[in-house]
């Protein structure tokens, strides 16, 4: 168990081997775990306090220069409070830099409402040359993230504060615009997408319990989505379900929706955050609360 923000800090320290590599944040590197990097790197590492606009404008700056940038903090702040400078900074002045934000979703947990950030794929996924990703463990984060090493532009990548659990192994491989199916089943398909992962993973296995053979679909690049797969599972299977720790409203589901609208009409259970703010409460139970659970999934069914 390891969660995705830790996997992100560990990865920093392993590139920033790098001299060209920076790394800035906004007043929380313990809680982003970029200061991991800081203390290896303390000169390549910027703190810009709580101004996030101001880093993002920043860190733009550094990365026209040649530099390897990645810039972090709440998704609430980056997603949100920044905005306008990852539309008009990064992505409409097609910045090479990795966008990488934590505290994602309901599984924040205690925070509450106004630090769950249930909106962000959606925010992300509007704007032109962005490209989005979200890691489902701790060894997709970084691979995921050495891929992004090799593409220009800009990079959104969702990272998470509660430890999941891990799902992939070294030999697996994560491509952009590609995903990753778990069976073959053809009963149905369970979309996911970060820590829902291995919620819809154990889904299946109970679903198999009951005579229901389907299988997951790891959709951890966003934007670029898998357009290919998801048309392929619409096709050989019954019943397809949507689960994700973000609203439903332009996030996995809707995105999947929109692929299936074009290529292939199909009807899609959506499970998720329904147009509600979030809690204050443990993430299980505010899982439970919301519906993202393994007994939704399989009632779906």
């Amino acid at each position: 168990m390891k969660s995705t923000r830790k996997a992100y800090g560990e990865f920093l320290v392993e590139v920033g081997k790098d001299k060209n590599v920076v790394v800035f944040d906004a007043d929380l590197a313990t809680a982003t775990c970029t200061s991991m990097f800081k203390e290896r790197f303390p000169d390549r590492h910027f703190d810009m306090g709580i101004s996030e606009q101001d880093m993002i404008g920043t860190a733009c700056g550094m990365a026209l220069t040649g530099k390897i940038v990645f810039a972090s903090t709440f998704a609430m702040f980056l997603a949100g409070r920044a905005y306008e400078q990852v539309r008009n900074t990064s992505a409409y002045s097609h910045v090479n830099i990795n966008l990488c934000a934590t505290h994602t979703g309901l599984a924040v947990g205690e925070d509450g409402a106004t630090h769950q950030c249930i909106e962000d794929i959606a925010l992300m996924n509007v704007i032109p040359d962005m490209k989005v990703f979200c890691p489902a463990d701790d060894i997709a984060t970084k691979k995921i993230l050495h891929e992004c090493l090799n593409i220009s532009g800009p990079k959104y990548i969702r990272l998470g504060r509660s430890e999941v659990p891990e799902i992939y192994s070294l030999n697996d491989n994560f491509k952009i615009g590609k995903s990753i199916t778990f069976g073959n089943g053809s009963d149905g398909t369970i979309f996911a997408v970060g820590a829902t992962v291995s919620i819809a993973l154990e889904a299946k296995e109970k679903l198999k319990q009951k005579g229901i053979d389907v299988r997951v679909v790891d959709l951890y690049s966003i934007k670029p989505v898998d357009k290919e797969a998801i048309v392929k599972c619409a096709m050989q299977t019954d019943k397809l379900v949507s689960i994700e720790d973000h609203s439903i409203i332009g996030g996995i589901g809707s995105i999947v929706s929109n692929v299936l609208t074009q290529e292939c009409p199909k009807r899609l259970i959506k499970l998720g955050v329904q147009d509600r703010f979030g809690k204050s409460g443990k993430p299980d139970k505010l899982y439970e609360e919301y519906g993202i659970t393994v007994d939704k999934i399989v009632e779906n069914f």
